[in-house]
């Protein structure tokens, strides 16, 4: 029986894959997204519907909803990424400008904080709102999954501490949802290839450092994360909420 699925941020790497998985088991998928051209490209291709959302603005939030089927099957909150990549070169936001430079003013402490907020409206805030706007047309039975990240646990200045808070708010989250049968879960990848994450800055030696760290011998690919999403949001996993599951190759293994 088709569904009705919302994958945010899905218009290139992950979210895009993980449309493409649903839509190819006849699924309703709506990807959403703040840049249209790309957005539209990714509906194109992968037979989902488009709509446009910046998933910060409760405004926007709200007009997505008119736009989405009355009940939601599935909600994958793949929004976000790692906006210390789109600041600029500033000592006081960019951990690769170092620690050189004297944080002890009111513009760099003030930079810093901007920077920090960047972040965590992009990875906890757009996910806690999303969810909160679609709670009521959640179907019982259905499934939350947010993409998390390594970073989490490996710690990656304000982006991984974003990544962090999300798992922990998650774990409230599957006791809200929980009584009506929907679960709730991450999804953390580590180094995964073919995505925008690091907006092509990543150096072959630096690339070649992350492949190294896993037990598998290669980069992740944006299938492997959405077949985790897929098999969360399946009848398989019914029993499985409040956890992380880390898609790394083994570059973090859990005990």
């Amino acid at each position: 029986m088709s569904r009705a699925i919302l994958v945010t941020g899905g218009a290139t790497g992950i979210g895009r894959a993980v449309a493409r998985h649903f839509t190819g088991r006849g699924d309703a998928v709506v990807v959403t997204g703040r840049r249209r051209a790309p957005l539209e490209a990714a509906a194109e291709e992968t037979g989902a519907r488009a709509a446009v959302c910046d998933h910060t603005d409760p405004g926007a939030l709200l007009a997505l909803l008119d736009a989405l089927p009355h009940t939601v099957d599935v909600l994958v909150n793949n929004a976000g990424g790692n906006t210390d990549f789109d600041a600029e070169a500033d000592p006081a936001v960019d951990p690769a400008a170092g620690p050189s430079a004297d944080p002890r003013t009111a513009e760099a402490l003030a930079a810093y904080a901007r920077g920090f907020r960047a972040n965590l409206e992009a990875n906890l805030l757009t996910a806690a709102l999303t969810t909160r706007a679609l709670e009521g047309r959640l179907a019982p039975g259905g499934a939350v999954v947010h993409i998390g990240s390594i970073a989490a646990v490996q710690g990656a200045g304000s982006y991984g501490a974003a990544k962090a808070g999300l798992s922990s708010w998650n774990a409230d989250l599957a006791r809200t949802l929980g009584p009506r049968g929907i679960t709730a879960n991450v999804v953390a990848p580590g180094y995964i290839a073919d995505t925008e994450f690091f907006r092509d800055r990543l150096s072959a030696e630096r690339r070649a450092q992350l492949i190294a760290a896993t037990a598998t011998g290669r980069a992740g690919a944006p299938e492997d994360v959405a077949g985790t999403v897929a098999f969360l949001a399946s009848p398989a996993a019914r029993h499985i909420t409040g956890q992380v599951l880390h898609v790394n190759g083994g570059a973090y293994p859990t005990r």
